[in-house]
């Protein structure tokens, strides 16, 4: 699992608890959903924070989708789910980690 460090420039808005867009745990960091992407903050400045690479997760049983009881995140041009502290993405006949 690769995450590139691709800052994104621009951003004035500050993410914290209460900032009003959602916090996603994402390994040893937080994650924030802003505008379709996540951003998460890095040495004064948020970096866009994408796996990058086909990372399948196996052995799911649970099928993701309205009503599911996880957090639905938009992301890009598909829907994300929050699952034991990663997110989940549908793809083809099983979900990846993103």
């Amino acid at each position: 699992m690769t995450i590139p460090h691709v800052e994104h420039a621009g951003h004035d808005h500050v993410h914290r608890e209460g900032c009003g867009h959602a916090a996603l745990p994402h390994g040893d960091h937080v994650d924030y959903a802003h505008d379709g992407h996540l951003h998460r903050a890095h040495d004064g400045h948020f970096d866009e924070c994408e796996i990058h690479g086909h990372v399948p997760h196996t052995g799911h049983e649970h099928a993701h989708g309205e009503g599911c009881g996880h957090v639905a995140v938009p992301h890009g041009d598909h829907v994300d789910y929050l699952h034991d502290g990663h997110r989940h993405a549908p793809h083809e006949d099983h979900y990846d980690d993103h």
